[in-house]
């Protein structure tokens, strides 16, 4: 017997399609920008909002959009640190030629916060690509660790080596379609429940949560779910700074938006979480009650949004290591270097088990490099500049000791 399809499901269908064909045109491939801007925008969307929408209803209830709204703005402020310092702190780390103190101090600080950010890339794609090979096998064969682990291998050499021999553009490549798929599923679910929201009415109770400690712990590890706007940051050997302070500004802007009307349009869905155990399978629940298309794109969305962050997250950590080895080893063999020493990780750690101290290296990284930022807006005497990182560095640093990682 046929399925019948709803006019949710020709909705998000013909959204699907228009959407798809609209970032895989020709123009919109030649656009420099939109070229840098793909790899944060990969990394910052992956499948958060898959975890995110049902996390925020358990914690804050139907204020999720608000809260989600605060944490957005938060990352947005964050990353003016990591804009502020391509612009103002990079010509005094990488380009002066003088033996200051304070070059000194930035420039510790700085190579000590590359380091823990090399952890945390390492961590991250392997955790995006394993967690890639679990989502193939449950969803089309039966659970097999080691062939998990063998998928997942095959997937890191195959990026390392492409990367090694095609270099940074063929990593674009793949990541731009990869990019393509999600945004437009993400556009697609945005556009029904909008539809949605329009035929049935916005009916929302306004039931909120109370706000105890581990409310703020949980929010701050959503707040990492939006991290990898900071990739901009190492494309420095093919994107100018001014190129790569605009990808990482307009990455942050649409993912901010995504996130907040889906989370906003989504809410009158929510009622259908209650009593249901919070699992990464929720989101797919409501969407296959609004639309049988739906409930079959977002099935298949995590499976490429994890390869484009993976990719994203590869993309950054090999120019990181170009940056640190000052070009002597160049950001194609740090692709291949990456892939090899996440494979050898695959196969020795649980993954699933440590990606927790990847969350906290991530808030760390961004504690340390807002310190940079502070340093430098006061040494330059832009005072407003000092006193937005001045405010943000114990916000980071209570995220970096509390907050619990989402994943």
């Amino acid at each position: 017997m046929g399925v019948s399809l709803t006019i949710f499901d020709w909705i998000a269908l013909i959204a699907f399609l228009i959407f798809f064909a609209f970032f895989l045109n020709p123009r919109l491939e030649r656009s420099r920008l939109w070229s840098a801007t793909v790899t944060p925008l990969a990394s910052i969307i992956g499948s958060g909002y898959l975890v995110c929408a049902p996390l925020l209803y358990y914690t804050v209830g139907d204020f999720a959009s608000l809260a989600m709204a605060g944490i957005v703005t938060l990352a947005y402020l964050i990353g003016a640190a990591i804009r502020f310092n391509i612009l103002h702190a990079e010509p005094i780390i990488y380009e002066s030629s003088e033996e200051t103190e304070f070059r000194k101090f930035i420039l510790e600080i700085e190579r000590f916060s590359n380091l823990v950010l090399s952890f945390a890339y390492m961590i991250s794609v392997a955790f995006y690509l394993r967690l890639l090979s679990a989502f193939i096998f449950s969803g089309f064969f039966h659970r097999d660790p080691f062939l998990e682990n063998l998928l997942t291998s095959a997937i890191l050499l195959f990026i390392g080596i492409t990367g090694k021999l095609r270099g940074l553009k063929f990593l674009e490549f793949l990541e731009k379609y990869a990019v393509a798929i999600n945004l437009s599923i993400i556009f697609s679910f945005i556009i029904a429940l909008a539809a949605y929201d329009i035929k049935n009415g916005y009916h929302v109770n306004w039931e909120g949560k109370p706000v105890t400690f581990e409310t703020l712990q949980i929010l701050a590890g959503i707040l990492l779910i939006v991290q990898g706007f900071e990739t901009s940051k190492y494309l420095r050997g093919v994107y100018t700074p001014q190129e790569r302070v605009k990808s990482m500004r307009l990455a942050q802007i649409v993912s901010g938006l995504i996130y907040v009307s889906f989370i906003f349009l989504i809410t009158p869905l929510f009622y259908l979480l209650q009593g249901r155990k919070l699992d990464a399978t929720a989101i797919i629940m409501l969407a296959g009650a609004l639309s049988v298309v739906l409930g079959f794109l977002i099935k298949t969305g995590p499976l490429v949004s994890q390869f484009g962050a993976a990719i994203a997250d590869t993309i950054a950590s090999g120019g990181l290591i170009e940056t640190e080895m000052e070009g002597r080893i160049k950001a194609r063999t740090g692709y291949l270097v990456l892939s090899l020493i996440d494979v050898v990780l695959i196969w020795s750690l649980n993954i699933f088990g440590i990606i927790a101290y990847a969350s906290k290296a991530f808030a760390f990284y961004y504690l340390l490099q807002t310190v940079i930022a502070a340093a430098v807006a006061l040494h330059k005497r832009k005072w407003a500049y000092f006193l937005l990182f001045l405010l943000l560095i114990p916000v980071l640093a209570f995220i970096t000791v509390f907050g619990r990682s989402a994943e």
